[in-house]
């Protein structure tokens, strides 16, 4: 079956719109205000880095994804740098994600609450049941991802709009909790909020499947990216607006925190509801994703290839076994340090890793238009700078990961 572009829009939207908005207000919470500087920030540099994707995969849309591009532009080594740093990124997800989707189930099971050991428990739980799934090859339907991301949308923006409505948003303080230099902050901020980035590459994997794919992918990576970025900026807001700072920093599940002060309990539970349905289903594409790589890559001798070997249907058993293992064993190693420390932690990783691929693919990009120029094409000023820009922005955030270890 072709991907059109709304197909291809909520493969962007639904990649991106998992657990990280339902997270990160409370993340974030120390910086209050300042965060709005970074989520800008972020945005234009994430912008960048689909302006490079957008022009690789019309250059060339029968290779989908970073390490395609990396493997034509650089060969075999860099590819397989991008690709392990891309699996890595998906499988300490997969750890974060299951976090995050055991401290939504507090607003149900309270007794869980607070209980590191116990989420870290849940969370093992969570993985397993979604590894069992991708065990039995399902595939969700395109369809399903179009609804799905909508649905992940609605509440997110009626929690926004409600909190910016009854809320103050000006009451929102300016926030620097280690007191560090500005651009040393926004660089850390930065590098938190780019997991809610990840994903803005999903509409160039399937690039052979896509309807007018020169076409369809440059649009559906802009809309998908600016969609979830107004999402995203707005639902923040709001519960910024609504929730103190200081009670956000400790909250295991922000938006039902907002959503109970605006609507009471039930309020609460609806979005908690919400929130479990979108949590579960980045989890469901994460760890789908986590045997995907390693099980493709293999053939290509970018990984072992004990990892290539599964069943006949094309479902890589030994990858996923082996990922929902070494995510579980992070979950675990990292339970005494509480859900909201062990979630931010594994984002850094997890973040950290796309950022390679994401360096990789804004290098690729600088490098093809230079080859092309060899074989007679003119370099377009304004793409060559978007792609050192995104290179640029790259590397910054990249540094970010130093100054939150410090």
């Amino acid at each position: 079956m072709k991907i059109g572009f709304w197909r291809s829009w909520a493969l962007v939207v639904g990649m991106m719109i998992g657990s990280g908005i339902f997270t990160l207000p409370a993340v974030l919470a120390p910086y209050g205000a300042s965060s709005f500087l970074g989520w800008a920030i972020t945005a234009l540099g994430a912008l960048c880095l689909v302006f490079s994707l957008s022009y690789m995969a019309a250059r060339n849309p029968q290779a989908g994804g970073p390490q395609a591009y990396v493997f034509e532009a650089f060969g075999r080594v860099p590819a397989m740098i991008v690709a392990w740093g891309y699996w890595i990124s998906v499988l300490v997800a997969v750890a974060a994600i299951a976090l995050s989707f055991a401290g939504y189930l507090g607003v149900f099971f309270p007794i869980i609450e607070g209980k590191p050991l116990v989420n870290a428990l849940v969370a093992l739980v969570v993985v397993w049941c979604f590894t069992a799934i991708s065990l039995r090859g399902t595939e969700e339907a395109s369809i399903v991802q179009l609804v799905t991301s909508l649905l992940k949308i609605m509440p997110l923006l009626v929690i926004g709009i409600a909190g910016l409505l009854v809320g103050d948003v000006t009451s929102i303080p300016l926030g620097n909790p280690k007191n560090e230099s500005f651009p040393v902050m926004i660089a850390g901020i930065l590098l938190l909020i780019m997991w809610s980035y990840i994903g803005i590459e999903s509409a160039t994997i399937p690039a052979e499947d896509t309807v007018d794919a020169k076409k369809t992918i440059p649009r559906a990576l802009f809309a998908g990216t600016l969609t979830a970025t107004a999402v995203y900026m707005l639902s923040l807001a709001g519960v910024m607006a609504l929730v103190p700072v200081e009670t956000l920093a400790n909250s295991a599940y922000p938006f039902s925190d907002a959503a109970r002060l605006l609507f009471g309990s039930a309020g609460a539970w609806v979005v908690a509801v919400g929130a479990l349905i979108s949590i579960g289903g980045a989890l469901n594409a994460c760890v789908f994703l986590t045997g995907v790589v390693p099980f493709a890559g293999a053939k290509e001798g970018l990984f072992p290839k004990v990892l290539g070997r599964g069943r006949n249907d094309g479902t890589g058993v030994n990858a996923i076994l082996f990922s929902s293992t070494l995510a579980s064993v992070l979950i675990m190693s990292n339970a005494s340090k509480g859900l909201l420390k062990s979630f931010e932690l594994m984002i850094l990783i997890s973040t950290f890793s796309v950022l390679i691929a994401y360096l990789g693919a804004a290098l690729a990009s600088l490098k093809l238009q230079l080859l092309d120029h060899k074989q007679g094409h003119a370099i377009k000023p304004f793409r060559f700078l978007v792609s050192l820009l995104a290179t640029l922005f790259a590397l910054f955030a990249i540094a970010g990961a130093w100054s939150l270890y410090q």
